[in-house]
């Protein structure tokens, strides 16, 4: 089965939602509700490209996709329905602009996005602050090939521009290029 225009994917495990997260020894549900958009699993596995397609994402690349992907709702009547990508059982379709990363061994960004760490903040008047992440500035960690911000590079970023995602355990803001304001 190919698509001319979607990719066609399976999510992660067979499960649409992540809502366990280990604390020491013990699992803890964090979520039992399914409209809570935090917990749908973002990672698939790539079955099929589209056809035609020659950029670098290939058929068993892992991928990073859009939270309404896997996701289960309600409809207006009640009635339990999946997202539009949703084809049968655990076969998914899904366009080029949901993807967010993909990759076998490491992550690589597509282009327009890319992921930023949030830094610490090093406002002396810690105790005062409640936020505990410097404000619009952090670390770039995954992004496509560029010729003027590099992976490790110290940026700030446009206000209402990141959206997060946990990827390998760690906090990241998905965003695109153009939000990225200063290389500092």
């Amino acid at each position: 089965m190919k698509s001319p225009h979607y990719f066609i994917i399976k999510p992660l495990n067979g499960l649409r939602y992540d809502a366990l997260r280990k604390y020491g020894d013990i699992d803890f549900v964090i979520s039992s509700s399914q409209e809570d958009h935090t917990v749908t699993n973002r990672v698939g596995l790539v079955e099929e490209v589209p056809i035609g397609y020659d950029g670098d994402i290939s058929i068993g690349d892992f991928v990073i996709v859009h939270h309404n992907v896997f996701r289960i709702y309600y409809d207006m009547k009640g009635n339990e329905r999946s997202s539009w990508n949703h084809y049968s059982d655990d076969i998914f379709i899904v366009e080029l602009d949901q993807i967010f990363l993909y990759g076998k061994d490491k992550w690589k960004a597509p282009y327009p996005f890319c992921f930023v760490e949030p830094i610490e903040n090093d406002n002396t008047d810690y105790l005062s602050s409640s936020d505990h992440e410097k404000y619009l500035h952090g670390l770039v960690r995954y992004i496509p090939e560029n010729k003027h911000v590099n992976s490790g590079d110290l940026v700030s970023f446009k206000p209402e521009s990141e959206y997060e995602f946990r990827i390998d355990g760690k906090k990241l803001y998905r965003m695109k290029l153009s939000s990225l304001c200063l290389k500092i």
